[in-house]
C-alpha cells in the first residue's frame, strides 16, 4: 500500500470519521482507522461497534491496499505538518510509515481483517432529503434526549417516516420536544426507528447547513446517511417508543404571546436564584403580565416583570426553568405562544404562527 497526497486530503477525512473513535478502548483496534486504497480513492472509516463513519478521498495511489492504524496519532502527525505539505504514505514491513520533507513518522498496524463494520444489508427503504431539512430536525428535538435512563428507548430520538413527512420526537419523561419537515418519502406504512444519543449528536456534526441533498437508508438493525463523500450509520435502539401523542395536551384556553428574547433573558434572570437542584420557577401571569419569581435554600429570591399578552383569568404555575428556556430557545419565530390549561397541566409551547415544532413541559409543585 502506497500513496502521496496534499495533507488537507488525509486530514479532512481523518477529522470526519475521529469523532467516533473512544479514548478508551476495550478493544485495541477500535483505536485505529481502516485505510483502504483503490482506484476510486482513499477510503477511511473509524468504529466503536455501534457507530460508523466512512470519509472517502482523492489521492494519488501508487499501490493499492489496506491496513488499520491509530487515528488520533496519524491525526496528530497531519496537523503538525505545514498546510501545503505532501505527505507520503508507505506500508513496510506492517509499519506505516509517513514522510514529508524531512520528517518521518513510523506508525503500529493492525491487519484489515480485523476491524469490524457493520452489517448494513437488509434495508428497509430509503429516500432524499435535504441536509438542512434534517440538520433543523435534529436541533430543534435533540435537546429533550433522556441521559443514561433505565428506560433506554428514550435515550435517543425517534425518528418516524410517512409519505412526504419526516417527523423526530425526543423526551426524557419531563418534557418533550417534537417536529416535522417535508421529504420525497412514499411509504406504504409508518416507520418508526430509535436513533442512539451518540449517533444523533454525531450525525448533527457532519451535517451542515446547505439544500445538498443526502441519502437516508433506514434498515432492520441500523439507519445510515449517505453525502457525498461521507457515509454515516448508526446501529439503533431495540425498543417501542412511548406513545408521545397521548402526552401532548389538546384543549388548552389560556394562551400567552410573548417576545422570545425578553422572555427568555427574564427566564435567565430569575434562575440565577433559583434552587440549583431542582431549578423550580414560578410563573404568575394575568393583565398582559408574566412576573417569575424564584428562591433557594440560602433564603435568596429573584423576581422578574415583563409585559405579555395574556388576558384570560390569572394563572400561577411552576416549571423547571432549564425545560422551560430550553423549549423556548427553540423556537425561531420573534413571538412564541405558551398555551396553558390550568396550574397542573403541561404547557404547549409552539411558535408564533409555524405548526411544524412544538414542545411540551410538564409543571412542578413549587
Amino acid at each position: 500500500m502506497k500513496f502521496s497526497t496534499p495533507r488537507d486530503a488525509i486530514l479532512r477525512p481523518l477529522q470526519l470519521v475521529s469523532g467516533v473513535v473512544e479514548k478508551r478502548q476495550t478493544l485495541p483496534i477500535l483505536s485505529n482507522v481502516l485505510l483502504e486504497l483503490n482506484q476510486d480513492g482513499l477510503k477511511v472509516t473509524a468504529t466503536d461497534l455501534e457507530m460508523e463513519v466512512i470519509a472517502r478521498s482523492e489521492v494519488d495511489q501508487s499501490m493499492p491496499g489496506k491496513i488499520t492504524v491509530p487515528v488520533r496519532k496519524l491525526q496528530d502527525t497531519c496537523k503538525t505538518l505545514p498546510d501545503d505539505a505532501i505527505l507520503n504514505f508507505e506500508l513496510k514491513e506492517n509499519k506505516a510509515v509517513i514522510k514529508s520533507g524531512k520528517t518521518r513518522f513510523t506508525l503500529t498496524t493492525m491487519p484489515a481483517e480485523e476491524f469490524p463494520v457493520i452489517d448494513t444489508k437488509k434495508s428497509v427503504f430509503e429516500f432524499q432529503i435535504q441536509q438542512n431539512s434534517l440538520k433543523r430536525l435534529i436541533e430543534k428535538t435533540q435537546f429533550a434526549m433522556a441521559i443514561q435512563d433505565v428506560r433506554y428507548y428514550l435515550n435517543g430520538l425517534l425518528v418516524e417516516a410517512e409519505n412526504n413527512k419526516l417527523r423526530a420526537v425526543a423526551t426524557d419523561g419531563h418534557r418533550l420536544a417534537l417536529c416535522d419537515v417535508s421529504a420525497d418519502i412514499q411509504t406504504s406504512e409508518k416507520v418508526q426507528v430509535i436513533i442512539p444519543r451518540k449517533g444523533i449528536l454525531e450525525l448533527s456534526r457532519l451535517l451542515e447547513d446547505n439544500d445538498e441533498p443526502v441519502n437516508v437508508v433506514i434498515g432492520e438493525n441500523y439507519f445510515r446517511v449517505v453525502f457525498k463523500n461521507v457515509i454515516f450509520t448508526t446501529k439503533l435502539i431495540d425498543g417501542k417508543y412511548p406513545n408521545y401523542e397521548g402526552v401532548i395536551p389538546t384543549g388548552g384556553d389560556k394562551v400567552m404571546y410573548a417576545d422570545r428574547n425578553i422572555l427568555r433573558q427574564c427566564l435567565i434572570r430569575t434562575s440565577i436564584l433559583s434552587n440549583e437542584k431542582y431549578r423550580g420557577i414560578r410563573l404568575d401571569i394575568s393583565n398582559n403580565t408574566l412576573i417569575a419569581k424564584a428562591n433557594n435554600p440560602e433564603q435568596e429570591e429573584a423576581e422578574d416583570e415583563v409585559t405579555v399578552s395574556y388576558d384570560n383569568d390569572a394563572l400561577a404555575i411552576g416549571f423547571n426553568v432549564n425545560y422551560l428556556t430550553d423549549a423556548i430557545s427553540a423556537v425561531d419565530t420573534e413571538q412564541v405562544r405558551v398555551i396553558f390549561s390550568d396550574s397542573n397541566g403541561s404547557a404547549l409551547v409552539k411558535p408564533f404562527e409555524d405548526e411544524d415544532c412544538l414542545y411540551v413541559v410538564m409543571p412542578m409543585r413549587l
